[in-house]
């Protein structure tokens, strides 16, 4: 399977939407290996904005120093959250990346053509729109802009595309979101605009081959990444990973829907190229109702909360929390309460009390496995098939919840010893299995788990998880 994301813009660093996106690609890339297939996860970053310009000179620094910083902050992002990408590309910097824009510039010239245009510019979305306000939330006034540009012939592909969707070739999840695609397209393509004035772009970017007075649009740029990391001009990389490979799928927002779903497949069918397999689409996370994002001032920083509550919390936040279906609405509160209630209270509290009965009980020597009390294997492919990461969490969610009320209603501290042995058993495979199917999810707990269930003889362990929440305050008798 090859799994990618979108690459942002580095107009400023990185936010706890990005970090949406990143964690829910890693527990993919990591379920598939863990089942035995081989993954390729790529990510990245988009150099070649103009609203990276403009953030460059309203920091009063070259573009350069300002897209370097805040490219190596979201590449910075492995470590925190525990990231398990296999290839991070900056479209400013990867060797091949120029030269495959130009190749598919070169590829689709039969269907691209000059004509003046004049319309109204958003250059948060970096797109045209017919009126405004920005229906993305964006603040800033829509810009009047008149200028000489290349256009693609997206109405040529409008037959294919319908087709292309609407028999399940390329996959969009949710339905509610292939439905809008196929509404639009429905509604009729019209051609688009695909290059910049270099003035306007202030030089920033690729040149249109044989027309340097233009730039290549930064999403048609952009979009390339996804061949052009794999070195796309031959080589085993974009043959294995692009040519063969029978999975490609991209994880986007629905903010960029059409770019993945509409304009990307049609630029590949143009230049004759394989097309992607699926389109997963997640919606926003809001603060406060309100998008979270790099201009709005709520953008909340995936690192500095990290290193406020750990790995573990922030993860699982994302995706206990964040529906497969409409916003989500973030907090600190909210991420504190449910990494003590789920991760303190419920996983850290059950293998802390497995492990000391069986230290107390059975000087730490493990009984003889039983069998786990719940099967959650097979829900959780399901889940994830469907791109539906809480159901996944929520079923690996049931071991815990099972084995704690196991726990409760067996009372090993009360059985005689050989009751007790197969009791503590059982709860040891289960908490072994959990290890297991945590893994894709919280990598960093799954590993503390499998440590304090172990192989070999068990010692009461330290406690796994923090409690952040401070206790209320009582009062005295």
């Amino acid at each position: 399977m090859y799994i990618t994301t979108t690459i942002p813009y580095v107009n400023a660093r990185p936010h706890l939407g990005h970090a949406l996106e990143l964690v829910q690609a890693d527990v993919l890339a990591r379920h598939h290996r863990r089942r035995g297939e081989p993954v390729r996860f790529q990510t990245g970053t988009d150099d070649n904005s103009l609203k990276n310009v403009l953030a460059a000179e309203a920091a009063g620094v070259p573009v350069r120093e300002l897209v370097d910083r805040n490219a190596a902050a979201f590449e910075g992002l492995r470590g925190p959250l525990a990231l398990s990408f296999d290839s991070f590309i900056r479209t400013s910097t990867h060797p091949a990346h120029r030269e495959g824009v130009e190749r598919i510039w070169r590829e689709t010239g039969h269907d691209l053509y000059q004509r003046h245009y004049e319309g109204l510019y958003c250059v948060g979305c970096e797109q045209f729109y017919p009126e405004g306000p920005c229906p993305d939330g964006h603040e800033a006034p829509l810009q009047r802009v008149s200028e000489q540009n290349w256009f693609f012939r997206l109405s040529r592909y409008q037959d294919d595309l319908y087709a292309l969707i609407s028999s399940g070739r390329l996959r969009i999840e949710p339905a509610a979101r292939r439905n809008e695609v196929l509404a639009f397209v429905a509604a009729g393509l019209d051609d688009i605009s695909v290059s910049r004035s270099a003035a306007r772009a202030r030089g920033w970017g690729i040149p249109v081959p044989g027309d340097p007075a233009q730039v290549v649009y930064v999403w048609w740029d952009a979009l390339a990444n996804y061949i052009t990391a794999l070195n796309d001009g031959g080589g085993g990389d974009y043959e294995r990973w692009w040519v063969r490979e029978p999975s490609k799928v991209h994880l986007v927002g629905k903010g960029v829907i059409r770019f993945h779903a509409v304009y990307w497949p049609a630029m590949l069918l143009s230049a004759g190229r394989p097309l992607p397999t699926a389109i997963f689409v997640h919606d926003y996370l809001t603060a406060d109702g309100r998008k979270i994002s790099k201009s709005s001032g709520n953008a909340a920083d995936p690192a500095a909360l990290v290193r406020a509550y750990g790995t573990d919390a922030v993860r699982w936040w994302l995706l206990r929390e964040v529906p497969r279906v409409g916003d989500a609405d973030f907090t600190e509160a909210r991420l504190v309460a449910r990494a003590d209630e789920d991760l303190a209270n419920g996983l850290g509290n059950l293998v802390s009390r497995v492990a000391t009965m069986v230290v107390r009980f059975l000087d730490g020597h493990v009984p003889e496995e039983g069998e786990p009390l719940a099967e959650v294997d097979g829900v959780v492919d399901a889940a994830l098939a469907e791109f539906d990461f809480r159901r996944a969490a929520l079923a690996v969610w049931t071991l815990v919840e099972e084995a704690n009320r196991y726990v409760e209603l067996a009372r090993p501290w009360q059985q005689s010893p050989r009751e007790r042995e197969a009791s503590l058993g059982t709860l040891v495979r289960t908490c072994r299995e959990l290890a297991v199917q945590l893994e894709p999810f919280l990598p960093g707990a799954a590993a503390r788990v499998s440590a304090a269930v172990g192989a070999g003889r068990l010692t009461r362990p330290e406690p796994l998880f923090p409690r952040h929440a401070r206790p209320a305050a009582r009062g005295t008798a």
